[in-house]
């Protein structure tokens, strides 16, 4: 197998973190893929995977390889499209991924729309609340809430949410509205997301403190939410998830002079000499609709 063939079988096997898988996608044996892995390691001199009986991993050395090679392979492409004239052409599929509820409310119909204006992209879109490594798992680009650790990517400013304390109207005339963070240990049913962190942070820097004995824990940020809007109790949450009820007046925001700064809201791409053209079309299309979105205003309010 000749040298550039067995770069993009190493690509498609760490993607897939299967060799079987990898080679599917290329139209190859699981053998061929093996072989090929094989002849690329001993023409290294180093070891780019670890196996086992279920699945192959990167090692440290294959994550750096990687990385080169998904932007020697990505320059390729560019030059072959420069060469038949359709470098400006967005084609292909585009790899995006962003937090569960932000990309049910808004980034899944934005994606939709993107692959109506542009018919010959597809795409495959992951929502997860996690920071996806995006050129270890091959992803195009993510919307992310938060500020960007130090790294080899770019980050482009959409937006910035709150992070904010809400009940229904009728919860607060039950119990009252509590006007200091200490008050929320006292006399109020709080809803908490997720069971591990047991502190709200309040304040511009957050030093403010509070521990927290939820009545109820759920996993969901939309059923805390739901939990609320039905006169429960009080749950936290980003300004943008509760936005249509605060506006409807289905729930009440609390303690808003205590929240913490603006979170940021960034699309976030790999650096590269140059970007596909799928990639900076999804960009321009993106940017220019979610900084047209209210609850996503750059004041965050």
């Amino acid at each position: 197998m000749d040298r550039l063939q067995a770069l993009k079988v190493f690509v498609m096997v760490a993607q897939a973190e299967s060799f079987t898988a990898g080679a599917r996608t290329l139209g190859l044996s699981g053998s061929s893929a093996t072989r090929a892995i094989n002849e690329l390691e001993e023409s290294l001199k180093a070891r780019l995977f670890t196996r086992t009986t279920r699945r192959v991993r990167l090692t440290e050395v294959g994550r750096d390889f990687l990385e080169e090679v998904r932007d020697v392979l990505a320059q390729l492409q560019a030059a072959e499209s420069a060469v038949t004239g359709a470098a400006e052409k967005p084609a292909g599929q585009l790899r995006i991924t962003c937090p569960q509820e932000l990309g049910r409310i808004y980034i899944a119909p934005l994606v939709a729309e993107f692959l109506e204006a542009f018919p010959e992209v597809s795409a495959q879109l992951l929502l997860v609340d996690r920071n996806v490594n995006l050129v270890e798992e091959g992803y195009d680009a993510a919307v992310r809430i938060g500020d960007l650790p130090s790294s080899g990517l770019t980050a482009l400013r959409v937006g910035a949410v709150r992070r904010v304390l809400c009940g229904s109207p009728e919860y607060f005339s039950r119990f009252g509205q509590p006007l200091q963070p200490a008050d929320l240990g006292r006399s109020h049913r709080l809803i908490l997301t997720g069971a591990t962190r047991r502190e709200w942070r309040f304040g511009h820097d957050q030093r403010m403190v509070v521990r927290v004995e939820p009545r109820l824990v759920v996993n969901s940020v939309a059923a805390s939410i739901e939990i609320a809007r039905k006169g429960w109790g009080i749950c936290r949450a980003l300004s943008y998830q509760v936005a249509d009820d605060v506006e409807a007046g289905r729930l009440v925001l609390a303690l808003e002079d205590h929240e913490p700064s603006p979170a940021p809201v960034q699309i976030v791409y790999p650096q590269g000499r140059k970007s596909p053209a799928k990639l900076r079309a999804f960009i321009d299309f993106a940017s220019e609709r979610l900084r047209k979105i209210p609850a996503l205003r750059l004041d965050g309010r």
